[in-house]
């Protein structure tokens, strides 16, 4: 499905208009691809890069391709459509498929997140060796599925100060399958500036405070500022954004499985957030053990 296809989407508890207010199409970074200060003017300006087929389309398909044969073994897929549809059992509400799962040790998924491709990318945007966590977070979302608006330093943020996230579609995505979307200027605008000094500051085992700060993509932008960002996807697009772009997703408002994976970049050479590193990952070790504040109580505390 084409950008012009659609004239609105649904964005966490709104319908929004394309190119209104609140929500607009990313921008393509492919014709900056091979002038590595232009991308790194870009990313300090507008927050992220978006690039078409940077991952071999292949390589993304093999991924894909192991994937629902697991979600298939665990009863999750409807036989009753081919199962490169992705079209979930009656009542599936997703899966995530992270961390220590086997499915994110597998070659073909691998060849995707750990690719000569991305890992390339990466040594030549900070300009010296880099390097990923060896944990990685893999969804598979079910119908009316999204995810709410959040900054990524909140749950990965006690390492490198150049940790970047890459979002990867594992199919085509179309808009309406609920794929990635950004809140433009949310990295740097003055006017989320208190934002990024309270919420941005906290971490989620630490303060043991729910992740998403808001699932109301109106209030963000008429309280802060800027204009919610996404596109269609195809397999091989990337998104690369820094720890503090607000993000989110769009709802999954079809009856099939939107597939995606979120992985982190650093150079070698930073402090790593040990975390997520290892053979097996400790990960979040005290978030959601215990009851938590809720991020109601925390924006009041922060006069946000």
């Amino acid at each position: 499905m084409s950008t012009s296809a659609k004239s609105s989407l649904k964005v966490g508890k709104r319908e929004l208009d394309i190119g209104g207010k609140y929500l607009d199409i990313l921008r393509e970074s492919n014709d900056a691809l091979h002038d590595i200060k232009e991308l790194q003017k870009r990313m300090t300006e507008d927050g992220y890069l978006f690039i078409r087929g940077l991952q071999k389309r292949e390589n993304v398909a093999a991924a894909r391709k192991v994937v629902l044969e697991n979600l298939d073994k665990n009863g999750q897929i409807n036989r009753d459509f081919p199962l490169d549809e992705g079209i979930p059992v009656a009542g599936a509400r997703g899966a995530f498929l992270g961390g220590a799962q086997a499915i994110t040790h597998t070659p073909e998924f691998l060849g995707v997140v750990d690719s000569p491709e991305i890992m390339g990318f990466f040594d030549k945007f900070f300009d010296e060796p880099s390097m990923t966590f060896d944990f990685k977070w893999l969804r598979a979302v079910g119908p009316g599925g999204y995810t709410g608006a959040h900054y990524d330093v909140v749950y990965m943020g006690l390492g490198s100060g150049r940790l970047h996230t890459v979002w990867t579609p594992l199919g085509d995505v179309s808009l309406d399958l609920g794929g990635l979307c950004v809140l433009g200027g949310s990295h740097n605008l003055e006017s989320f500036a208190k934002l990024r000094s309270t919420y941005g500051k906290m971490d989620v085992d630490r303060d043991n405070v729910q992740g998403w700060f808001s699932d109301d993509p109106v209030e963000m932008v008429d309280k802060f500022g800027g204009k919610w960002l996404t596109s269609d996807f195809r397999m091989g697009d990337v998104i690369i954004f820094g720890m503090f772009t607000m993000h989110g997703s769009v709802n999954n408002t079809l009856d099939r499985y939107r597939l995606s994976c979120d992985t982190r970049y650093q150079p070698k050479s930073d402090p790593v957030d040990e975390r997520w590193i290892g053979k097996n990952p400790k990960a979040h070790y005290a978030w959601g053990k215990t009851p938590g504040k809720t991020m109601e109580d925390a924006k009041k505390e922060w006069g946000v």
